[in-house]
């Protein structure tokens, strides 16, 4: 029984829906998976044919096989058989490797790398319209999407394993990505490219919706979300603290861009891209020390606020006062 135990625990990795190649959401992820099983079970077929040939040699009586028989066994197992399954899986698999069509109207979707956090940018063409986020990427499902990725730092890559392969973020480069979700839910993306200390802790949630869901949402944060209240000892803490000359809040006089916006904050699933949920304690403890959480975050340490003052920003930043 103790022998079971380790396959059944990497089985167990498998069952995992919200980050898993083999759980698509996407049209690019579901042909990637086919694709996958397919030459899965060619190389599967393969080894049957192999062991199968291995044991009828082993067990077959002394001259059963001439010398011409041999040949010809060769030939066609070793040769022939082989180069026409590989090449009938090659012409199946290059349609699949040619990148989706998209169309001057689809939505565009930009998302920017940093060390260690994904800035997300919707409608970037459009400056009275862009709407700008962190960490968490929303889209309709049925629509394509173009995603153009870039990075300011270092080599990021931008991975959805439920909705498309892998592409790099590349300093001083564009990547344009094409995707289509096919249903909704909630799914976790991540960076595959190691980009420093904190390259685990760099997470980021797709959230798939109906089409008419995701317009009336990207119709109200463009309409903007009401500023949190500027008298309250968060925002004066926030406002003397110079946390504004790196972040912004919509609605106030801060416009800060080296960190992630903090207008919807209040509406974020997770703290730090995906590592903590965004509690009020948790909030606090990361304006303290960013560095215990995120290790090689460029964001400054402040020790020198007490935890009650660190609470008092965090429920600013939570629209609770």
């Amino acid at each position: 029984m103790r022998y079971a135990i380790l396959p059944a625990c990497l089985l167990a990795t498998a069952c995992n829906t919200h980050q898993s190649a083999l759980a698509p959401f996407g049209v690019e992820a579901g042909e990637t998976r086919t694709l996958t099983l397919v030459m899965a079970l060619a190389a599967l077929g393969l080894a049957a044919i192999t062991f199968a040939l291995y044991f009828r040699a082993v067990r077959a009586p002394e001259g059963s096989l001439s010398h011409t028989g041999g040949m010809k066994l060769v030939l066609w197992m070793g040769a022939i058989v082989p180069t026409v399954l590989l090449a009938g899986l090659l012409l199946y698999a290059l349609p699949a490797m040619r990148p989706m069509d998209s169309a001057p109207g689809d939505l565009e979707i930009r998302v920017e790398g940093e060390q260690f956090w994904w800035r997300v940018i919707y409608d970037p063409q459009d400056p009275q319209g862009r709407l700008v986020d962190a960490n968490e990427i929303r889209i309709p499902t049925g629509r394509t999407v173009v995603f153009t990725l870039a990075a300011h730092d270092v080599v990021h890559s931008f991975w959805i394993p439920g909705l498309a392969g892998k592409m790099d973020m590349i300093p001083g480069r564009e990547n344009r990505l094409v995707v289509k979700a096919t249903k909704p839910g909630r799914y976790r993306g991540v960076c595959a490219e190691l980009c420093g200390l904190a390259h685990a802790l760099m997470a980021f949630e797709v959230v798939a919706v109906e089409p008419v869901a995701f317009d009336s949402w990207l119709a109200e944060h463009q309409a903007g979300i009401a500023a949190p209240p500027k008298d309250s000892r968060g925002a004066r803490l926030f406002a003397d603290q110079g946390c504004g000359a790196c972040h912004a809040i919509q609605g106030t006089e801060h416009t800060g861009q080296i960190g992630p916006d903090l207008t919807r904050y209040a509406h974020r699933k997770s703290l730090g891209a995906g590592t903590q949920e965004p509690t009020l304690a948790n909030t606090a403890d990361f304006i303290r020390a960013p560095e215990d959480l995120k290790p090689g975050a460029r964001m400054p340490t402040y020790t020198d606020l007490s935890r009650e003052e660190a609470l008092a920003i965090a429920r600013y930043l939570k629209g609770r006062e």
